[in-house]
């Protein structure tokens, strides 16, 4: 799928299309990767300000500044390659009857922090258990 995260850092829910995508199937498991150098998948909490802290903490983390030796792109894009070190690229979550077992306030979510490139695409794979 394509999501469209603009041009600021930000948090994107999938929960919903994740959901959609293994309603069909039985017991297994769902694997959800972002095929980017600068963007990350992350199983948290949004809508209480989780998602707004997990931003916050990174920029202390990983600041947009001078610093990096990646230079090409705006200014401090060099953290944005990092950020998969710390919120990686993939993650994978049980299904039980076409049903995520997420746990009540989990959610699936894309971490983008690369203001450069407004458009990611998702892929979503079901391994069958």
């Amino acid at each position: 799928m394509t999501v469209r995260t603009g041009g600021a850092p930000t948090v994107v829910d999938l929960t919903d299309e994740c959901a959609a995508f293994v309603r069909e199937e039985a017991d297994g498991l769902l694997h959800v990767f972002v095929p980017h150098a600068t963007a990350g998948v992350a199983v948290i909490e949004t809508g209480a300000g989780s998602d707004d802290d997990l931003l916050a903490q990174l920029d202390v983390l990983l600041p947009r500044d001078g610093r990096w030796r990646h230079r090409h792109g705006s200014p401090g894009h060099g953290r944005d390659h990092v950020l998969p070190a710390f919120v990686p690229p993939s993650t994978s979550i049980p299904v039980l009857g076409g049903r995520l077992q997420l746990g009540t306030w989990q959610r699936v979510c894309l971490v983008d922090t690369n203001t450069d490139n407004p458009e990611r695409q998702v892929r979503l794979s079901f391994l069958a258990g």
